[in-house]
Parts: structure tokens; C-alpha cells; sequence
């Protein structure tokens, strides 16, 4: 079996079994290795309603991944002499925050910034890379609430009311500029503005002008009547918290009429197709060179994607390299460059990649550069495992067995074996394990007691079967011994017995 076949028994075997444990109505996968599509297609429902299916050519909402175009574009800025990424965010946009942090008259000051002293400015790269020091502000969430019909009670409706949000966080500010990593939107919706402002035009027209159209991305738009013409669209789904999933509206607002505002959708705004957005992932490859002011163009790259990088390599390099800390993951050591996440040993190699959720449609774009192997996935709903999907295609791309080589399915494997109901002494009393969002709970209901806590494993990787659980901030031990005759649970003085 060659790599590719591989990947995609991968692919086939897995998502419609994570798609049904998700209740995902519609997927589309595409697949890229040494500038050839080797893997595209849909699985379910774009529209579950019509009885429409997904295709690799189906638009979906990509949320968070569209913060590399942005990235780029201010990259192509800065490469024409535009502006310098240096430069104080304010300068630009009318940003009024001070970076010096601190925390309310008299509160405590928790680690080690206490906010005392003026740092230096909020510089366009500290917002490239989430270390401006401000926490997230929470505009997506407000913004995607509204946008599925919730009533928020916050105006954001315009440029003037973004900034009031924005600057009144001074107090919010919680390190100074470059030292800690927050993931924020207001980072990248300020960046929008910053392109707005520098390139004399609406945010979305920049970017298609520069890099949508020189890509031949004809089908990708951040204007939302232009994807409601489309006929392959997705019709977006919310996952609900009652597990019930029912047909919603696109949630943001359609930029081609507001275009003064249109940077709201800088963090997350794009549409796109997985097809579509291989012609981006294949942009951003190393080791081509870029025409000047536009990108050169192959013969085929309405098929396979195959196009010249729109950035210098230098550029790319920079774009590519980390340059603040994220907490380690299953690989060890990662954090964010522009616009994107990068893990330094995935399997071996670097791995470039981002995720993006407006709750109703999601997607995740992962790369190994050096490899010049690229994965894009896109689903009309929230849920569904990205990263471990895209991490597995590519672990199979390289030779290896994505169930032995990925963490995520030995820690799903091992919680699946944990779960379940467990009886004591002849069945006097019953509690059950069960798994959701990534952790174990104890569920325990009898006429005394009705608590549902989470095991927080001693291992990250559970390997030996080890967790505590928090009473009154003691730690309360809890351990699976499996045997012979099955797995038993001792919970401080109890022993029980799995049964079912």
C-alpha cells in the first residue's frame, strides 16, 4: 500500500465515524503531496435539508484560518515599503491603549508583571503574533451570538463602536507586549483596519485584489450575498448544548455593504472551498520564487492548487518561524508566527497549520513545508476532531500508521476502555465513567449523593491509569487497575467492579 492509499483508507474509514459520533451533517477533505491533489471529496450533507451533498468544492465559513490572509496581506505591505511591522499598531488605526497592564487599585497582582511602568507600544507584529498583552475581548463571541439571533446587549455595529470596546480594556491589559501569548481577535480585526487604512481600500477588497485574485481563488469571498448565489454552499448547522443540531444562518454580517466596517471580518470572516484554499496552502510552500506585485500562475491551478508564493522566501521564512511560546502539546514545543501555528516536531518535521470555528461551520489548514505535503478539512458545523483527522493524513503521507503514530487515538482508546458503569460488593452501589470534551468524568447518583467531577489524569498520555479529582482543594486519589478478570476502580476507601 503506497502513502497515498494509506491516507485515504484513513480518511474513508475515520471521518464517517467521527462524523457520526459528531452528528456532522457535511465534510470536505483535499489533500495535497509535491503539488498534486491527492485526495478530495465530501462526505455527508452541504445542505441536509435538500438532500444536497459536500463536495471538494463546497463553500464553507473558515473561520480562524482566515487570519493568514491577513498575515499576508500585511506581509505584502511591508514588502512595498507600506509599512513596517515595527511599527505602533496606533499610528495607523485609532488605537488609544497604553501598554502597561496592571491590575485595579488595590488587587493583587498575580506572576510576575505588575503593570507599573510605560513598555514600549502595541507594534503591528505584536499583533501579528497575539502578544500585544491584551487578553481576548470577546468581539466573536458577541459578534456570532448576534449573528445566530442571541441578544447580546453590546453595540457593535461600526468602526466607532469596535474602538469604544477595544479601549476600554486598558485595565484588561495583562503583560507587556511581547511577553505572553493570547490568542485575540481584536488583534487581527485591528490588522484589517490597518490594511484598510494604509492601502486606501475596504479590507475585503485588498485582500482579493492581492492575493484571492492572483491566486485564481474566483470562488472564495468574504461577502456573504456572494456566497448565498453560489449553488455548492454549505448551510451552516449549530450544535447546540442538548446535542440537538438545527440549520442557522450564516452569522456575520454581509461587508459589501458596510466596506468602512468591513475589517470585522479580518478574524475569521472568509468563505472558502477545500479545493479553493489549496491554491493558498501550495502559495505559502517554500522554495519558488515570487513575481514581482503579483503571483506567477501554473497552467494548472484550477486543478491542483500549484501556484508561486505571493510573499519573497525571506518573507515566508517569517511568516513561518515562531515567535512567541504557546503551552506544549502532544509534540512538544509550538507557538504562532504570522497568522499561523507552528509546531516544531510533528513526527519529525515542522508542521505549519491553523483551526477556525464560527460555531455553525468550521475548518483546519495544516502543511509540512519541508515535506510539501498540505491538508485542508471544512465541516458545516462544530465538533468534529480536525487537528487529530489532518494530523493522522499527514502522519499516513509519511509512512506511518496515523493510529499508532497520533496520540489523540491512543488517549480516545484508552478513555473508551475506562468508560462505563462500575458496581461495588455485590452491587450495593453503581457510579459510571464517561468521556466528553477530551476529559473523564465520575458520575455518582444514589439518595445521598449527586455530583458529576472530572479525573484529571497524573499522565498527559494515561498511561497508567492514574487521576485525581479536587474536595475543598485536596487532592482525592483515583486509580483503574485492569486484571484478568476485567478493570476495578478504587476511589479513596471504595472498590468497584466494571460491569457494563
Amino acid at each position: 500500500m503506497t502513502e497515498t492509499q494509506r491516507a485515504a483508507q484513513f480518511i474513508e474509514q475515520y471521518i464517517p465515524e467521527a462524523m457520526r459520533e459528531t452528528k456532522t451533517p457535511g465534510y470536505s477533505v483535499a489533500v495535497m503531496k509535491d503539488e498534486e491533489l491527492v485526495y478530495e471529496g465530501g462526505f455527508g450533507w452541504r445542505d441536509r435539508e435538500r438532500f444536497l451533498p459536500a463536495t471538494a468544492d463546497t463553500l464553507y465559513g473558515i473561520g480562524s484560518c482566515t487570519k493568514a490572509f491577513v498575515a499576508t496581506a500585511v506581509l505584502l505591505l511591508a514588502e512595498r515599503g507600506a509599512l513596517k511591522l515595527e511599527d505602533p499598531a496606533g499610528r495607523y488605526i485609532p488605537l488609544k491603549l497604553r501598554a502597561t497592564g496592571g491590575t485595579p487599585d488595590g488587587a493583587p497582582n498575580i506572576g510576575a508583571f505588575d503593570g507599573s511602568a510605560e513598555s514600549g507600544p502595541i507594534t503591528i507584529h505584536h499583533l501579528l503574533t497575539h502578544s500585544s498583552g491584551l487578553p481576548s475581548l470577546s468581539t466573536s463571541e458577541i459578534l456570532l451570538q448576534q449573528g445566530l439571533g442571541l441578544e447580546t446587549g453590546v453595540p457593535l455595529a461600526s468602526a466607532e463602536d469596535f474602538y469604544r470596546w477595544v479601549n476600554g480594556a486598558q485595565d484588561e491589559i495583562s503583560a507587556r507586549p511581547g511577553e505572553r501569548f493570547f490568542y485575540s481577535n481584536e488583534s487581527y480585526r485591528m490588522l484589517g483596519h490597518i490594511i484598510q487604512t494604509v492601502s486606501g481600500m475596504p479590507f475585503y477588497r485588498f485582500v482579493t485584489e492581492n492575493i484571492l485574485q492572483p491566486l485564481g481563488m474566483s470562488r472564495t469571498t468574504f461577502v456573504r450575498s456572494a456566497y448565498e448565489r453560489d449553488a455548492d454552499k454549505m448551510r451552516p448547522y449549530w450544535a447546540k448544548l442538548d446535542g440537538t443540531i438545527v440549520p442557522a444562518e450564516f452569522p456575520y454580517p454581509d461587508i459589501g455593504l458596510i466596506p468602512d466596517f468591513s475589517f470585522i471580518v479580518a478574524a475569521g470572516g472568509l468563505i472558502s472551498s477545500v479545493r479553493d484554499m489549496m491554491k493558498f496552502l501550495s502559495a505559502n510552500m517554500p522554495g519558488r520564487a515570487a513575481k514581482p506585485g503579483r503571483a506567477a500562475i501554473s497552467e494548472n491551478v484550477s486543478l491542483t492548487g500549484n501556484a508561486a508564493p505571493l510573499l519573497k522566501p525571506e518573507t515566508l521564512g517569517r511568516m513561518q518561524t515562531k515567535y512567541i511560546d504557546r503551552p506544549a502539546g502532544y509534540y512538544g514545543s509550538n507557538g504562532y508566527g504570522y497568522g499561523w501555528t507552528i509546531t516544531d516536531n510533528f513526527l519529525g518535521h515542522k508542521m505549519v497549520a491553523h483551526g477556525g470555528s464560527i460555531e455553525v461551520s468550521t475548518a483546519y489548514a495544516a502543511f509540512l513545508p519541508e515535506k510539501r505535503m498540505s491538508v485542508m478539512l471544512a465541516a458545516n458545523s462544530s465538533g468534529m476532531p480536525h487537528a487529530t483527522i489532518a494530523e493522522g493524513i499527514l502522519a499516513a503521507l509519511l509512512g506511518q500508521d496515523p493510529y499508532e503514530a497520533i496520540p489523540a487515538f491512543d488517549i480516545k482508546k484508552r478513555m473508551n476502555l475506562l468508560a462505563g458503569t462500575y458496581a461495588s460488593y455485590r452491587n450495593a452501589v453503581s457510579v459510571r465513567i464517561f468521556a466528553k470534551g477530551g476529559l473523564l468524568y465520575l458520575e455518582q447518583k444514589n439518595p445521598f449523593l449527586d455530583s458529576v467531577v472530572p479525573l484529571i489524569p497524573e499522565d498527559d498520555s494515561l498511561r497508567n491509569f492514574r487521576f485525581y479529582t479536587l474536595t475543598e482543594g485536596v487532592r482525592l486519589p483515583i486509580e483503574f487497575r485492569t486484571g484478568s478478570k476485567g478493570i476495578d476502580l478504587y476511589i479513596e476507601r471504595d472498590r468497584y467492579h466494571k460491569v457494563g
